[in-house]
């Protein structure tokens, strides 16, 4: 029941260990240096926030990863209300999703595109991630700004925690308008993602920073000409986001 937790852990290891050995070393010196104990306290006291993201962060991911529904996938199939005769996942290096995707659509026509890209995507984690992933099924390596998908052959795209790694406007405008033109008629996009917004702060600290805030997820899909059909959460933490193209 941790192995999220673990596995986070393992793509984050730097942070972690270095956000602990400093708080470690800020512990020990405040207790030597010759200070009044008001200012001990407050400095003890600044010590303790990051200690709790720590705490708070892996907690989370535990809550997120571990014990919600949302890596067992099964929600796909009630937040789609179809089954798709044809599908396509993509994801930049850390596929999670596509065994369960294929047992849960049964033999539909499926796809699945890895679009990494190490000039876009150039946080350390990713690449740990990609280094330890054990992905038991092989992706076809893509370019977001073209999918080698013909126009609307797909009855739905699935982008699980992987669309907030392409980090701007532009490029996530791009996938989205190629997730548009490959989308046949009556299609869906299916979203999932970590905000930027009051829980994820309260977990993750300044880590948060690296989702995007629901506004920004509404101008991408509104850029796109996608609307959203539903969302809902799974978690706090966690957004699901179905969306339908705009006519």
């Amino acid at each position: 029941m941790t192995r999220g937790v673990r596995q986070i852990v393992r793509f984050n290891w730097p942070f972690y260990v270095g956000a602990s050995v400093t708080l470690a070393v800020a512990v020990v010196a405040i207790g030597r240096l010759p200070l009044g104990d008001g200012v001990r306290a407050l400095l003890y006291a600044a010590t303790a926030l990051p200690a709790l993201w720590i705490v708070s962060s892996l907690t989370a991911a535990w809550v997120v990863y571990d014990l919600s529904p949302l890596t067992r996938w099964e929600w796909l199939d009630q937040a789609l209300g179809f089954t798709p005769d044809a599908w396509i996942n993509i994801h930049a290096g850390l596929d999670e999703s596509t065994m369960a995707l294929r047992a849960l659509f049964g033999k539909a026509q499926w796809r699945v595109f890895d679009i990494f890209d190490p000039v876009e995507m150039t946080e350390p984690s990713i690449a740990r991630a990609r280094r330890y992933a054990l992905n038991h099924v092989a992706a076809e390596a893509a370019d977001f700004r073209h999918l080698p998908v013909a126009t609307g052959t797909i009855d739905a795209a699935m982008l699980l925690m992987s669309a907030h790694e392409l980090r701007t406007d532009d490029t996530r405008g791009a996938l989205f308008g190629e997730l548009r033109r490959v989308l046949g008629p009556g299609g869906r996009v299916v979203v999932v993602e970590h905000l930027r917004d009051w829980a994820n702060f309260l977990a993750f600290g300044p880590g948060f920073l690296h989702f995007h805030s629901h506004r920004a997820w509404e101008r991408c899909f509104l850029r796109a000409r996608f609307t959203i059909q539903t969302e809902f959460p799974i978690t706090p933490f966690v957004r699901v986001f179905v969306l339908r193209r705009l006519t």
